[in-house]
C-alpha cells in the first residue's frame, strides 16, 4: 500500500491504521481482512487491536504532496485501502494525526471512504484548511444507499466538498434518482474473487443514464472476475468510461 496502487482511481493509497469490523453484506468477502490474514495480522473484528504504521510510513504523503506541487498536478490518495476511517476502534489519536497531515498537504486530493456516513459528524475536524477532501461512502445496494447516502450529503454540505459514492461491490440494483441531490462521482465495480457474486449489466446501463441526466461523474472499475484487473478488461467498450468530478 502507498505510492504505486493498483486501483485506477486514484494515484496513491494511504492507510492510517489496518483493520476494521465487518458490518454489511458488502463487508463479506472483504479484500483487506484476506490480506490482513496472509500478512500474518490479526487486526479485524470487534475488540481486534489495529495495526499502527510507522512514522516512515506517515512521512510518505509529505514527499508525493512535494513531487505534486513541483509537477503542479493534484495528486489523489485513497484514505483507508485496509481500514475504515470512521472505525469506532481507530487507534488512539490516529485519526486526528492524518487531519493534520492532510492540511499540510495541499497538492493532495484526500479520498476518504466509509460504510459509516454518521461517523463523519463525530470525528471529522472543524474544517480542512485547503478544503482538499473528497468524502465517500460504499453503498453496495439500493438499501445501503438510501441510509448512508442522505447523511453524506447533509454533513458535506457543511463543508462543501465534493461528495462520492463506491458501489463496489454492486450487489443490487441502484437508483440515485435525477432530481433530488445526488452525488458528484460515482465509482461501479462488480465484486472479484473466486466467491465473487455477480453484477448485472442492466443495474450498470441504468445508473450510466442517470449520472448522465444529473450531471454525476460516472467511472467504470470493473465487472466480475477473478481479479479486479481480470474484471477491468471484462469491461464492454461502451462502457468504458472513467470520469473524475472537478475541484
Amino acid at each position: 500500500m502507498g505510492k504505486i496502487t493498483g486501483i485506477p482511481w486514484c494515484d496513491s493509497t494511504f492507510n492510517c491504521w489496518h483493520g476494521c469490523t465487518e458490518i454489511s453484506k458488502g463487508c463479506d468477502h472483504c479484500y483487506a481482512r484476506v490480506l490482513d490474514a496472509r500478512w500474518g495480522g490479526n487486526h479485524w473484528g470487534k475488540g481486534k487491536p489495529r495495526k499502527i504504521l510507522s512514522d516512515a510510513y506517515w512521512k510518505e504523503p509529505l514527499k508525493w504532496n512535494r513531487d505534486a506541487g513541483n509537477a503542479g498536478v493534484k495528486h489523489k490518495v485513497f484514505c483507508a485501502s485496509m481500514a475504515d476511517v470512521m472505525d469506532d476502534e481507530a487507534p488512539e489519536g490516529q485519526r486526528e494525526r492524518l487531519w493534520e497531515l492532510i492540511d499540510q498537504t495541499p497538492n493532495l486530493i484526500w479520498q476518504l471512504l466509509t460504510k459509516r456516513p454518521h461517523r463523519y459528524e463525530r470525528y471529522l475536524p472543524n474544517h480542512f484548511k485547503h478544503g482538499n477532501v473528497w468524502l465517500g461512502v460504499s453503498a453496495e445496494d439500493q438499501a445501503n444507499y438510501n441510509i448512508r447516502w442522505p447523511i453524506l450529503s447533509n454533513i458535506a454540505a457543511k463543508y462543501g466538498l465534493i461528495t462520492w459514492v463506491s458501489y463496489e461491490p454492486a450487489l443490487g440494483p441502484l437508483s440515485i434518482g435525477v432530481t433530488l441531490l445526488h452525488p458528484n462521482w460515482i465509482i461501479c465495480g462488480a465484486e472479484s474473487g473466486n466467491e465473487r457474486r455477480p453484477m448485472e449489466r442492466l443495474w450498470v446501463d441504468n445508473l450510466l443514464r442517470q449520472c448522465e441526466l444529473s450531471g454525476t461523474k460516472f467511472f467504470m472499475k470493473q465487472f466480475g472476475a477473478r481479479t479486479p484487473e481480470e474484471g477491468a478488461r471484462l469491461i464492454p467498450a461502451d462502457l468504458l468510461i472513467r470520469e473524475f468530478p472537478k475541484g
